[in-house]
């Protein structure tokens, strides 16, 4: 039995998120059926280094599953290629180290937030990034973000409805790149928790459009209060880029 290590992309547009849910098209669900396919009906269980949710995208998620077949990368390659949808797509797969675990052995992960500034926005471009109605201040967003950095409770930065208990995180990076009209918010750490990403997103453009001040920010993480962060963020300017592990 081989381990296979697979970086994948897709849409998220059309996905209910990653994860299996009931009655709902989802990332997992279309990498089941088509291993299903290859190994004659047989199930075959997929891990992923953590679930995205709906509209979220991906363009550097990491999945692993197990397989009987003998079959080399590249053949892996364009066999899942040709038999998964459009809008989810293998970039890259080879055999695993002995006891790899997607999930578990994660050491870190890299989201980027797209925004665009354009007066009117793309038909093109509607479902990837977010439409702002006025001008952020960056310098501002900035400033704000260096209280993010290091190691915190971001209780403040949590969905309420979560389950986790232990709300220590480290951002490593987290920094502002401007391309044309498009606006990114680059964010690097240990782990998120649910919804982090989307709710330092929204606090910091806060601080952009200027209903909350850089210094504010601080404030926030000692407070440990979801209420006095800003809006989450909406999901389809999200993106999981890259996924780091140990060793």
């Amino acid at each position: 039995m081989k381990r296979m290590k697979a970086m994948i992309a897709y849409d998220g547009s059309g996905f209910a998120g990653y994860q299996i849910q009931p009655d709902s098209r989802t990332v997992q669900i279309e990498l089941l059926k088509v291993l299903k396919r290859i190994h004659k009906g047989r199930d075959v269980q997929v891990v992923a280094s953590g679930r995205t949710d709906a509209k979220v995208h991906a363009t550097g998620q990491v999945i692993h599953f197990d397989t009987e077949f003998d079959i080399p990368s590249e053949g892996w390659l364009k066999a899942l290629n040709v038999l998964l949808p459009e809008d989810i797509r293998v970039n890259h797969i080879e055999e695993a180290q002995p006891g790899f675990h997607a999930r578990y052995h994660t050491s870190g992960k890299t989201y980027r937030y797209k925004w665009d500034r354009s007066p009117i926005i793309s038909p093109f471009t509607r479902n990837y990034m977010v439409h702002l109605k006025q001008r952020p201040d960056v310098a501002a967003m900035r400033e704000a973000a260096k209280a993010i950095l290091g190691t915190h409770d971001f209780s403040c930065f949590c969905a309420a409805n979560t389950g986790v208990v232990d709300k220590v995180r480290t951002v490593r990076r987290l920094d502002f790149e401007e391309h044309g009209e498009e606006l990114h918010m680059i964010i690097e750490g240990s782990g998120f928790l649910y919804n982090m990403v989307r709710i330092i997103a929204g606090t910091l453009m806060e601080v952009g459009t200027g209903k909350l001040q850089p210094e504010a920010v601080a404030e926030i993480i000692r407070s440990a209060d979801r209420g006095a962060a800003g809006k989450t963020a909406a999901p389809h300017g999200l993106y999981l880029e890259n996924v780091e592990y140990e060793g």
